[in-house]
């Protein structure tokens, strides 16, 4: 195995943190990308992963995804991401929880956590118990996927404007992969907008039901990415849009809230020279952590709202400089989040 800045996902992160405590089985990864602006700050994602290394790529993915993410966002806080190895059986038992809150309490305010995959708001209320560095606690904005949800219909919308002509989501066409929180909140969103819906999700009753509750169609989760629709909307985990996958689209745009869904970030190109239009994702998904950090600037629900009403000015803006520049979007975002991070 190479030397973790060997790895191709390593970006000059400021520190890189693996925890091992044996008494408790706990197994984690937090990575720390920049506190440029300010704490590092990103979710804690719980989940199994088939080999360890698969775990140490995924901290390092999401933790420069948080920096470019809250660096967009405006937010004063830089970039960082938590991983617990789950075992397969997804067990969280509380000793292990603690262990984990004293490992973030060991980092001294350098990283502060907050809900993701796998992890609970009750979880994120245990954790505040040993350590302080945690935000997203009721009170304090609570469950990040509606607000998620909320920005990723926007952003939906605006690629809808930029790709399609129109803003007007009625018989817009999207197909949406995942219909968990976010999916789900987006799926509703649109509908009530008038938009036409096919939904998959890894749990097929699932999708199945939000159909038929929503008025639309529902495909195996191996289908979605074949569905010919006016939109994308990967809100499931990463690295779905590869070679073959962007090969095979048949719609006018990708916009959706799951992080990292570049697999290698060459696929940012292959979806221009299909004229394919992407959004990318650590803008579009950057609603949920708006509303989890509010206690780091003391911003109101007023604040929240604007910052999440003002993605769509952020994708215009970087679809514009593309559009002019031959830069990819997701080349384009990138540039300007390196830039407010100063490299």
């Amino acid at each position: 195995m190479p030397a973790i800045w060997d790895l191709l996902d390593f970006d000059s992160h400021e520190a890189v943190h693996v925890f091992d405590d044996r008494a408790t089985g706990l197994k984690a990864i937090i990575a720390v990308h920049s506190t440029h602006l300010g704490p590092a700050a990103g979710g804690t994602r719980f989940w199994h992963y088939a080999e360890p290394q698969a775990a140490v790529t995924d901290a390092l993915r999401l933790s420069r995804g948080m920096s470019y993410k809250n660096a967009m966002a405006g937010l004063s806080a830089g970039g960082g991401k938590a991983v617990i190895l789950a075992n397969p059986a997804r067990t969280k038992p509380q000793d292990m929880l603690d262990a984990f809150a004293r490992a973030v309490d060991s980092l001294g305010g350098k990283y502060i956590t907050a809900q993701d995959v796998g992890m609970s708001e009750g979880d994120m209320v245990s954790l505040s118990k040993v350590t302080s560095h945690v935000a997203g606690l009721p009170g304090q904005g609570g469950d990040p996927g509606p607000y998620t949800a909320r920005g990723v219909f926007l952003g939906v919308q605006a690629a809808a404007k930029h790709a399609l002509g129109t803003d007007d989501m009625l018989g817009v066409h999207v197909a949406i992969q995942g219909v968990g929180s976010v999916g789900g909140g987006l799926a509703r969103y649109l509908a009530d907008h008038g938009a036409k819906l096919t939904l998959a999700d890894v749990d097929a009753q699932r999708a199945a039901d939000l159909a038929v509750e929503l008025g639309g169609n529902s495909v195996a989760a191996t289908e979605i990415m074949n569905v010919e629709a006016d939109i994308f909307s990967p809100c499931a985990l990463g690295a779905i849009l590869t070679e073959a996958s962007v090969s095979a689209l048949k719609v006018r745009a990708v916009a959706g809230g799951a992080n990292n869904q570049l697999a290698t970030g060459h696929e940012g190109r292959m979806l221009a020279d299909r004229s394919i239009l992407y959004a990318p994702d650590y803008v579009v998904n950057a609603g949920g952590i708006i509303n989890v950090l509010r206690h780091i600037e003391n911003a109101d629900d007023a604040e929240i709202n604007r910052r999440i009403n003002a993605i769509p000015e952020r994708l215009a803006a970087i679809w514009a400089e593309s559009d002019l520049g031959g830069k990819t979007p997701a080349e384009v975002a990138d540039n300007m989040a390196q830039k407010l991070i100063g490299r």
